[in-house]
């Protein structure tokens, strides 16, 4: 087994609080240049969704009308339906994006710098989320600002800011998840297909592009899966803090589907009992 793999679990005595604040301000400001340095990331992060709202929507406006439902109080356009959707939708991508560079770190062996530090592993973890939740901000505020342009807008201009904290916590919930699935996979080339089983799915098994009442009028069976689907109550929360209100059914689900895939993440990069150890430290891959 590595010397990586023996570092202890509990932090050194001497690492203070501002020690803290500074190595998460390390993590939050690496992750940022990484983004800033790919510029391809960021445009391809609003191109996604853009084509969906400008030509998808635009299609299917009359085939796929929207009638009164909550938190609507009228009848609405299909691109403003799909739009916290497409809000969750950059997240998700993100989400497994930053995770898809803990399996680059891993093959590089640059994990090696964080995991030996003083700090827990749940704290490092915690502020790789942290990272990438600040960098999704940044693409879904740019996003709604080129479709403010195209008249899909929240009836309130408080809505940008009720949906913050929307935001963050689906943000912290997709990240996870990426975080948990990125410690099963030992190389770069395994994650990023398994990608597309599990976005692509999430996002099209969801209340993201249709209501969840005329998916049971077609599907009882696909009805359910939406249902349970934890990307549909992300996309439900999203909608409904847009307007001011509060989903407490996804507000539950969002935030204890964040706490089971955070508790698998920080135990399967526990390296005295996750996979790490299984598989001989982090570096295990190179």
């Amino acid at each position: 087994m590595s010397a990586v793999a023996d570092v202890p679990l509990r932090p050194h005595r001497g690492v203070t609080a501002s020690g803290y604040l500074v190595c998460l301000g390390g993590i939050v400001w690496r992750e940022s240049l990484r983004f800033l340095h790919q510029r391809g990331r960021f445009l391809s992060a609003l191109v996604r969704p853009l084509v969906w709202l400008f030509i998808f929507a635009a299609g299917f406006r009359a085939t796929l009308g929207v009638s009164i439902i909550p938190p609507y109080e009228t009848y609405i356009l299909y691109e403003v339906y799909i739009a916290p959707g497409l809000m969750a939708m950059i997240q998700l991508f993100n989400g497994l994006q930053s995770s898809l560079s803990m399996v680059y770190d891993r093959e590089v062996g640059a994990m090696r710098i964080l995991l030996v530090s003083p700090y827990p592993r749940w704290f490092l973890l915690v502020s790789k989320l942290v990272a990438g939740i600040a960098v999704s901000l940044l693409q879904v505020y740019a996003f709604l600002l080129v479709a403010y342009f195209w008249d899909v807008r929240p009836d309130d201009a408080m809505g940008y800011l009720y949906v913050l904290p929307a935001l963050i916590l689906t943000g912290f919930m997709l990240g996870a998840m990426g975080l948990a699935m990125s410690s099963v996979f030992k190389q770069l080339e395994n994650f990023a297909s398994v990608m597309n089983f599990v976005i692509f799915p999430m996002f099209f098994a969801s209340s993201a592009l249709y209501p969840l009442w005329r998916v049971q009028q077609s599907s009882e069976w696909l009805y359910y899966i939406c249902t349970y689907n934890p990307f549909t109550h992300a996309v439900e929360l999203i909608r409904f803090a847009l307007y001011g209100q509060i989903e407490w059914t996804a507000l539950a689900v969002v935030a204890g589907c964040s706490a089971v895939f955070l508790t698998a993440a920080v135990l399967a990069y526990d390296p005295s009992t996750g996979l790490t150890a299984r598989r001989g430290g982090p570096d295990a891959a190179k």
